[in-house]
Formats: structure tokens, sequence, C-alpha cells
């Protein structure tokens, strides 16, 4: 099974502030690796323009466009005669995209969503890119998040089908370093105003009591109003080529989560796999489902408070802290990469298009393209 398969996406150009990208990379070159033809449509802005990590993969195709009436434009009877088009959170005008293409396309569609606890949280109030009234229209609906929530998807909702699909990561980039870690916890992420309380409990203030190590962040976008201790170093932006060795100089990486994200659970950052994946053990806050992507003590370790982070960064033999790396390492491997998505993906799409052969067409009749009105 060989398939066309075009990708509407926030970024994968660009990482800066933007936790999407190695996401898409990472399913992306699976996919390709596996036969499929895959092309990723992004809008180019300046902000990513600046900003740009990757600009010409070798096994897959990346097509920049301007506006949205490029989308038919350009790209009409590539998304017509794709075998799949799926289309991600957050893109630009991503309700009147989704528009055309749930009309216009001839096989599959699916809607990506890599932020499922915020879509979820604020869908009633209005999103850019996407509407309650637009998930039933999409064959398949790709949740970040797990355990009972695609479930609701397609009852609340009237999604076909909504499926699991975590982040994940490519082992032959994100594995171990042969390097000394020089930090005793560090962070990455772009700012967000709901994590922040978290990186200030569970970094910032054990910073402050080890006063005698050091600790880092990186990530773009933080306010100057940030009082970062002396022993916390600032990194603004670090480029998916320097993931690994970042995590490898750190004894421990601290998982932040979300506000909304750690309310609905089962939501694993990307970072989990790919700190994971590069043999650093992680500690994270609490979220319900967590003990279904990593067995705790044993592959991860939780924190409750500051003092839980103290004890461990200041207690934890060597070896123990080994053991867990190596453990969820493997765990990753097991069950984590991206290879293990692209499957998943496979397994998706042949159960999305057996129930689209059997339900009853219910999507009006394709219209023709009408450029003006996206």
């Amino acid at each position: 099974m060989n398939l066309s398969i075009v990708v509407i996406g926030l970024s994968v150009t660009s990482s800066w502030g933007n936790g999407h990208a190695t996401t898409y990379r990472a399913l992306i070159g699976a996919l390709a690796r596996r036969g499929h033809r895959v092309t990723f449509l992004e809008r180019d802005v300046p902000w990513y323009r600046d900003h740009r990590d990757l600009t010409k993969p070798s096994a897959w195709t990346v097509e920049l466009y301007q506006s949205i009436k490029d989308i038919p434009r350009r790209f009409g009877k590539l998304l017509q005669d794709a075998d799949l088009v799926i289309i991600g959170s957050y893109v630009p005008d991503g309700i009147a995209i989704s528009e055309w293409v749930t009309t216009h396309a001839h096989g599959l569609t699916a809607f990506y969503d890599i932020d499922t606890p915020v879509t979820l949280a604020k869908l009633e109030e209005g999103l850019d890119y996407l509407s309650a009234a637009m998930i039933p229209r999409f064959d398949l609906y790709l949740s970040f998040t797990g355990g009972p929530v695609p479930s609701m998807i397609e009852q609340s909702y009237g999604s076909p089908l909504a499926r699991v699909l975590y982040c994940s990561a490519d082992p032959a980039i994100y594995a171990p370093q042969r390097i000394e870690p020089r930090w005793a916890l560090g962070y990455l992420g772009t700012y967000s105003d709901d994590r922040q309380p978290v990186l200030e409990q569970f970094l910032l203030s054990p910073a402050r009591t080890l006063s005698s190590e050091q600790f880092v962040v990186a990530g773009a976008q933080y306010p100057a109003d940030v009082i970062w201790p002396a022993n916390v170093a600032r990194i603004e932006h670090l480029s998916p080529k320097h993931h690994p060795i970042f995590y490898g100089e750190q004894r421990f990486t601290l998982n932040a989560t979300r506000a909304d994200m750690r309310a609905l659970g089962f939501s694993p950052s990307v970072r989990l796999f790919e700190a994971a994946a590069c043999g650093t053990p992680v500690i994270s806050d609490r979220w319900p489902g967590i003990e279904t992507v990593f067995e705790p003590s044993r592959e991860i370790l939780l924190a409750s408070n500051p003092r839980d982070i103290v004890e461990i960064l200041r207690d934890m033999p060597e070896e123990q802290r080994r053991t867990i790396a190596e453990n969820a390492r493997r765990r990753v491997l097991a069950d984590h990469t991206s290879d293990h998505r692209a499957r998943q993906l496979e397994t998706y799409y042949a159960e999305a298009l057996a129930h689209r052969r059997r339900k009853t067409p219910q999507l009006p009749a394709s219209r023709p393209m009408q450029v003006a009105q996206i």
C-alpha cells in the first residue's frame, strides 16, 4: 500500500516556537521510508521564514504558499487526487481550507489535532483552525490525546472515526550521546503562560534551593519579566539537530505540561519521547494516563512539588538514574518511534476507508473550484 498523502500543517520547516515541527518530520520521514509519497503544504509567514531549520527534505516534498487562494489555484489537483489529505491544528484559515478540502478531495480526509486538549477546551468559544461543524466531515480525527478522548470526539462531535496518534521520536536522530552531563536538570519548550507555573515550581524553585547545581531552560518567546536564578542558563532557541546533545548534557530533564493537557490527561509531549530516546531520564508533573505511556518509578519519575525534585537531584544513586533512563529508552523503541506512528496511520487509513465504503454518502457532491470563496 503506497499512498499519495498531502499534509497541510502549521510549519514543518521551522521549529522556532513550534513543537509541531519535529512531530511532523518524524511521522512524514517514516511514511516516506515506507514508500508513501508525502507533500507538506505550509503557509509562508515571516516568523517561520526567519528561523527555518529544514529547507529541502530528501525523501518528501515541502511546498510553501502565500495565501489561502493558493490552495485551489496551485494545489487543487494534488489535493483532489491524493489518497489521504491531512489538515493539522493551528493551520491559518484552517476552517476555510477544511471546507474546501472535504468538499473537493476524492480520497480520505483527516484532521490531525496535535493540540487536542486546547482544541476541546476552546472549541465552543470559536477557533480559527477548526469548528465543531467540521469534525463530522473528516473521515478520520487523529488525536494527540488518548484514553477516553477519541470515543468522546465520536460521540459528542460526530466524528466517523477518531483515533489516538501520539507524537514520537525518530531513533535515527534522537539517540544517546557520549557526553558528560553539565546540568542537573533542564527543560526544552516554548513559553506558555499556563505552563510557566510548572516550570517555576519544578525547575526554578529547586534551582534556588540547590544553588551549587547548574540548570538550563531552552526555548523561545519567554517574556523579559521572568526572573531567572543565577544558576539557570538560558538558550533562546535550539534547533532539532542540537536536541540530542542538549539532552545528553542533562542528568535529568523536566516535562512540564500545559494546564488543559494536564487536566484532560493522556497527552504525552513529543519531548517526553525525544528525551527518553536520547537516554535522559525524565521527571514529569503528574497527569491522568501518564502510566499508560511510561511506567512510573521504573521508566519515568513523577513529582508533586519542588521538594520531590530536590530529593531526586540530590539523593538518587547514579546507577538508578541510568537504569531508569535505559528502561525509558527501551519503551520508546518498543512502542513510540516514528515507524510505530506511520504503521498506526496506515491501519487507521484502512479502517477509515472501509468505514467510508460501508456508509451512505452524506457529503455534498464536489462543486467547481471557487477560488474567491476560499
